[in-house]
């Protein structure tokens, strides 16, 4: 594969730091009706991708392309354990997530990956500050203190004077921001990210985008980010593009 310029690339990372996510022999097909499309092997079968790897170093920052419809939030899912594999294994660090029970699988999310999606999906009856204290509450964690941790993450998104607001009188850009907050107050290894600027204008686009990368570098997280916006996926460490079932690196650098 080659980047923009010729230049030879790989899907898997060029860092030094060890691998943290792996996507080894990855598939996901669905089964359809009917299909006909470019991605069709037989009737009734539609694939997304197959045979697909994908090393992802420990403080990456990786963003993910393509256009709609080839699969890219369906990866996302796997790389999350929101979703199963039709085949091959997806690792983070040792765990195999392709193997753990639905309740193993939610308590690693819970404990290991903050997912930021397109939409916020805060809940409207609570307050800024309870929609971020919402994952350790799940913990089991005092509500005292998951407020205290979650007053803390809300200061760092700067919506500490909106805490007391619900949803539904923040804009747009202080719900993603409230989203985010939320995504890390667990303090994840893993920070995956759908979409997150897609449904805001384009300042307010840039605000959010500048603040993932300094919470990425200030927090050593490792990210993956999905986006149609190939001017901010060109400021990530690595640019993968997801077109026909295939996985192309292109230099972000």
């Amino acid at each position: 594969m080659s980047d923009l310029s010729g230049r030879t690339v790989d899907t898997l990372s060029e860092s030094a730091a060890p691998a943290m996510l792996r996507a080894v022999g990855l598939a996901k097909i669905y089964p359809a009706v009917a299909s006909s499309g470019v991605n069709a092997i037989s009737p009734g079968e539609v694939v997304l991708f197959r045979n697909l790897d994908l090393s992802i170093a420990t403080g990456e920052m990786v963003a993910i392309v393509g256009e709609s419809g080839t699969g890219k939030s369906s990866l996302l899912h796997l790389l999350a354990a929101l979703d199963r594999p039709s085949a091959g294994d997806v690792w983070l660090g040792d765990t195999n997530l392709s193997r753990l029970s639905p309740r193993q699988a939610a308590e690693f999310r819970n404990r290991d990956v903050g997912y930021v999606w397109q939409f916020h999906y805060l809940l409207p009856e609570f307050t800024a500050l309870e929609n971020v204290a919402m994952p350790l509450l799940a913990r089991g964690l005092r509500r005292s203190e998951a407020l205290q941790q979650a007053s803390l993450w809300l200061d760092e998104v700067g919506l500490a004077p909106r805490a007391d607001h619900r949803s539904g009188e923040l804009s747009g850009g202080e719900q993603q921001r409230v989203s985010l907050a939320r995504a890390l107050v667990a303090r994840p290894k893993l920070l995956l990210a759908d979409e997150p600027t897609g449904d805001l204008d384009g300042n307010t686009a840039e605000a959010i985008f500048s603040l993932i990368q300094t919470l990425h570098r200030q927090h050593r997280l490792t990210s993956v980010l999905v986006t149609h916006n190939l001017e901010f996926a060109l400021r990530c460490d690595r640019v993968l593009r997801l077109r026909n079932g295939l996985l192309e690196a292109v230099a972000a650098r």
